[in-house]
């Protein structure tokens, strides 16, 4: 194979290590005790030698952008650094239990539980947590469901669920799957709630509304008592999306302000990582006279030991044992490292750099003051673009296209974790990305190691082998 094809293939798609990925064919004999449609005359196996296969992978992985590489500045994802010493904790082989032992033989297992129930519980303002539901969106609908059975409970259920239009996707989806009828809330000028539109949209249907705080473009709902007493007054509850937590840790409390159900990303606000696929934790909290509705079973103390049991009114069980024990035992970790001084450090940090950033670039934000994450447009160019040629400027871009109501959206959240400096190259890149002419971003990115692909031809004929690269599939 020459060097042209070994980069491009047999169609000119571009593949960098394609020359490394080779194949030999053995025989595999006449004999077989197996039926003819069951039997093949040869077989095809990795031709590599270990060295070889171990260099493919080193530098693979090398190509690969990651949190330790640089900044993910991708808005509303909170793409924290996942500290090193929480992975050392999980590894510790005392925590290496069976979930069927008894729970006199994990008193520990069981204290670490229930401590972290009560430290969420604390940074929520709830009165009770649950720890299973092993995702964010799992931990929407685990919140969902509660409010459900609260409703029936009280003989008198509900089929709406109110859900902002800014609101994150899994928020129509959590409250589609148990069941309601949801109905969109438009924003207001200001990018909040819409009070009148709110007023106007409540009604004996409403189960519940769904809110972020801040929401997507990082606005504090500052009439929150005032939404949270227009839900209350029309017999529904105040639901707490969690995923801008982390600008509001140590300073505010969704408690506070009169949620009635939250769940935690202990993903993005707690340091555990993004899944791909899991695993994950989604904690949900709740007030008191929820509590008796939670997953089940739940932790306590009693008389000095720790134990296990079952919620009166309990929905029943979203997920094995506790959830994903290695994953709380992480969020634990660096809940425990950072202290309540360290965890209000990170959301002013959060804040601050955000709004660094924002003055750093040149680019128009609509919406503001904001906290953690703000929304710049692109104006008359495409987001994506840019997007693409930021890579080319050696940074991660922005989510872009969302929230919908900003049009050709960038919205960008760094995270406390990142310094002067490397919000300085964000910045940079943003503006080197825009001053690019619209010749060079329609080619972009040219300088990594994937190339600009065709997004709608990728979706709709996926290649999943390297063999089609190579023209045999």
């Amino acid at each position: 194979m020459n060097h042209d094809q070994a980069r491009y293939g047999d169609d000119d798609r571009y593949e960098p290590l394609l020359s490394e990925k080779d194949a030999t064919t053995v025989d595999v004999g006449e004999e077989s005790p197996l039926p003819d449609d069951l039997t093949r005359e040869s077989l095809e196996l990795p031709g590599l030698s270990e060295p070889e296969l171990a260099r493919h992978y080193t530098r693979l992985s090398q190509m690969n952008w990651s949190v330790e590489t640089g900044p993910y500045p991708l808005g509303s994802c909170t793409m924290k650094y996942n500290p090193s010493f929480t992975e050392d904790v999980a590894a510790d082989p005392n925590g290496g239990v069976h979930p069927d032992r008894s729970e006199e033989t994990v008193q520990g297992t069981l204290e670490l539980l229930a401590g972290l129930q009560d430290y969420l519980a604390r940074i929520g303002g709830m009165d009770a947590v649950t720890l299973q539901p092993p995702a964010g969106a799992a931990g929407e609908f685990t919140g969902i469901m509660i409010a459900k059975a609260c409703h029936e409970a009280r003989g008198d259920p509900r089929s709406e669920v109110i859900v902002p239009a800014s609101a994150h996707g899994t928020n129509f989806a959590s409250a589609a799957m148990a069941g309601y009828d949801v109905v969109e809330l438009p924003s207001g000028e200001d990018g909040r709630v819409d009070l009148d539109a709110l007023e106007a949209a409540v009604s004996e249907d409403t189960a519940a509304l769904m809110l972020t705080n801040p929401n997507t473009v990082g606005l504090f709902e500052r009439d929150i008592e005032e939404i949270a007493e227009i839900v209350h007054d029309a017999g529904g509850l105040l639901y707490y999306d969690g995923a801008n937590l982390n600008a509001l840790l140590g300073r505010a409390r969704p408690g506070d302000m009169g949620f009635d159900i939250m769940h935690y990303n202990v993903h993005k606000t707690f340091a555990t990582p993004h899944g791909g696929g899991g695993p994950g934790a989604g904690p949900v909290g709740v007030v008191d006279e929820l509590a008796e509705f939670l997953p089940r079973p739940r932790v306590r103390e009693r008389d000095g030991r720790y134990e296990l049991y079952d919620p009166e009114r309990s929905i029943g069980k979203v997920h094995g044992y506790q959830g994903n024990w290695l994953v709380l035992v992480k969020a634990y970790a660096y809940i425990a490292r950072l202290g309540d001084a360290g965890l209000k450090d990170t959301s002013a940090k959060a804040v601050l750099n955000a709004n660094y950033l924002a003055e750093r670039i040149d680019y128009d934000i609509p919406y503001g003051p904001f906290h953690h994450e703000f929304a710049a447009t692109a104006g008359e160019r495409d987001a994506a673009d840019i997007a693409k040629g930021m890579l080319d400027y050696g940074v991660h871009p922005p989510t872009t296209k969302w929230p919908e109501f900003v049009p050709e959206a960038m919205l960008t959240e760094p995270t406390e974790a990142e310094n002067k400096a490397s919000l300085d190259d964000l910045a940079a890149a943003f503006d080197a990305a825009m001053a690019d002419s619209d010749a060079e971003l329609e080619t972009a990115p040219s300088k990594t190691t994937a190339r600009r692909i065709d997004q709608a031809d990728a979706a709709r004929n996926p290649r999943l082998s390297w063999r089609a690269l190579d023209g045999d599939e």
